[in-house]
């Protein structure tokens, strides 16, 4: 009952926040006036005669998360503490134990600790699992745990955490942490330099040039640019990125929005460090929105060339306002479009399924834009690369198995039972794959496609409209070829796994900059790269 009241005053709310002070408030005053007066009542009415006590905090925090979440993602409220972090996430300063935390219902788990900070220091692990942080058990911590890690620098924080069935508790002194746009750069080949770009923070485009200098001085004279699982950041970042390598007063990208204030050009401000250095961009499937900007503008005015897979596909653009209390709104303003005019927003938040999910632009229905060369670049779905890696899109499967966390996992048990020396030549054994089958087998996965799901509905009408005994051998023969499909499917994308197994294991021993390092001699995406720079007549030719 509690959960129909809440969405009860959802709408209301929605009037509230998004169309107060706007055009639209103005022009639907009345209504927005009448909706606000009814949420009041209900609200006030709720929290005074309900039959068990309500939490008024709680309930609206319901209400509003619950309101934006028939947005779109990326439209959110910030409390103060989301605020804090917000600041952090842009600025690269964060004060805290120093390592990758994933929140889950009742516990903490460290992801990666950072290469000598803090937890790193006093022994922490990918795979441990934070139950305590002082006196505060997560499991009972209705907030993001999370934040019970950061502090002052120079304060301690006493964690208790679990370790392969065994308790342990460490004692931390929290420290400032410098969160870096690049994380690593180094020269691939002689004359190939390659640069990490992990997130598009204020420091992003200093980062960069910093190390494309200094990529310069040990004989770079081209370059592979890495934005792939890079989430964006800020737009004029990306536009100051793009800057590096085109000419001042170029267009790298407009927003357009209903509120004629927010349509903007942004055109480069500076003089470029290099418009002549061959260029690789490299993208996949986490590759969004700033990541997009760069790629997309490279790849427009035919400045780099694009490897890998077709990107996230977030052409959507937000801006922070400021609300009472110390909170925030995000709100998404306005859609971005590349310098051919491109908007590679890949899902519609307007138009939603049957079961509330957004619709993905379909590709008969992208639109055909030129880049300045001529060349044919699409709409509605990302950025398509150039050259596709279709080795490195990863399928229904292979995602489903990343998401329940069983290559972490299987990582994690992986790390305490063998020992790896040598970092350029480690490879996954054949056994130890075999092993990972096993581990699938035994940890409850169970992978449901699309057409098990439209096969089940469709076995359901069936029986409502008295058909089913006519269907009944189709149906089980196709759920037996769906079987078949399951078991060997996780063999037919063994290529895809073990390179997912292999980043995680190599992490655990040689940290995120031990992955860099053996990117560099063996990631297939970084040596198609390769390949086509070193052959300069395939370099122009793909941009002609």
């Amino acid at each position: 009952m509690k959960t129909l009241l809440r969405k009860k005053i959802i709408l209301p709310v929605l009037a509230l926040l998004i169309f107060f002070g706007t055009t639209a408030f103005k022009n639907d005053f009345f209504e927005i006036a009448k909706q606000i007066e009814i949420f009041t009542t209900l609200y006030k009415e709720i929290n005074m005669n309900y039959v068990d006590e309500t939490n008024p905090g709680e309930l609206m925090d319901t209400a509003i998360k619950s309101m934006l979440n028939d947005l779109d993602p990326y439209t959110q409220f910030y409390n103060e503490q989301d605020v804090e972090a917000s600041r952090i996430n842009n600025s690269g300063d964060y004060t805290g134990i120093g390592a990758k935390i994933l929140t889950l219902k009742d516990k903490l788990v460290v992801v990666e600790p950072y290469k000598d900070y803090a937890a790193d220091k006093a022994g922490l692990k990918a795979g441990d699992e934070i139950i305590k942080v002082d006196n505060v058990t997560v499991a009972d911590f209705k907030d993001d745990a999370a934040n019970l890690l950061q502090g002052a620098a120079g304060t301690e924080v006493s964690i208790t955490y679990k370790r392969q069935g065994k308790t342990n508790t460490i004692k931390i002194i929290r420290e400032s942490l410098e969160i870096k746009a690049v994380p690593h750069y180094s020269m691939v080949d002689e004359k190939t330099g390659y640069i990490v770009l992990r997130k598009f923070n204020d420091k992003a485009s200093a980062e960069t040039i910093s190390a494309i200098r200094a990529l310069k001085n040990q004989g770079a004279t081209q370059l592979i640019l890495d934005l792939r699982g890079n989430p964006g950041g800020l737009l004029n970042e990306a536009v100051n990125v793009t800057n590096i390598f085109v000419p001042k007063n170029q267009l790298v990208v407009t927003t357009k929005s209903k509120v004629k204030k927010y349509n903007k050009t942004y055109y480069t401000q500076r003089d470029p460090i290099d418009t002549e250095m061959p260029l690789v961009v490299l993208i996949d499937g986490r590759s969004a929105s700033a990541s997009e900007i760069v790629s997309g503008a490279l790849q427009d005015m035919d400045r780099a060339v694009v490897v890998g897979t077709r990107s996230f596909g977030k052409g959507l653009v937000q801006r922070p306002k400021a609300l009472t209390y110390g909170t925030q709104m995000k709100i998404t303003i306005s859609r971005y479009y590349t310098p051919s005019g491109r908007c590679i927003q890949s899902l519609d938040y307007s138009d939603r399924d049957e079961s509330g999910k957004a619709k993905r632009t379909q590709q008969e229905n992208y639109n055909v834009f030129k880049t300045r060369n001529g060349r044919d670049v699409f709409d509605g779905g990302g950025v398509q690369p150039d050259i596709e890696v279709e080795n490195s899109k990863h399928t229904p499967i292979t995602k489903a198995i990343y998401n329940e966390n069983l290559i972490f996992d299987f990582a994690t048990n992986y790390y305490y039972n063998n020992k790896v020396d040598d970092l350029k030549n480690f490879k996954l054994s054949d056994s130890e794959f075999k092993k990972f089958k096993n581990y699938i087998n035994t940890s409850g996965f169970d992978f449901e496609t699309k057409t098990e799901e439209a096969l089940q509905n469709a076995i359901k009408i069936a029986e409502e409209e008295a058909l089913d005994d006519l269907i009944n051998t189709e149906f089980k023969e196709l759920t037996k070829a769906l079987k078949s499909y399951k078991t060997n499917a996780i063999d037919k994308n063994k290529a895809q796994l073990v390179d997912l197994l292999t980043d995680e294991i190599i992490k655990r021993y040689f940290y995120s900059e031990g992955l860099y390092t053996y990117y560099s001699a063996n990631n297939t995406e970084i040596n198609r790269a390769l390949s086509i720079l070193n052959n300069p007549i395939q370099y122009a030719s793909i941009l002609r």
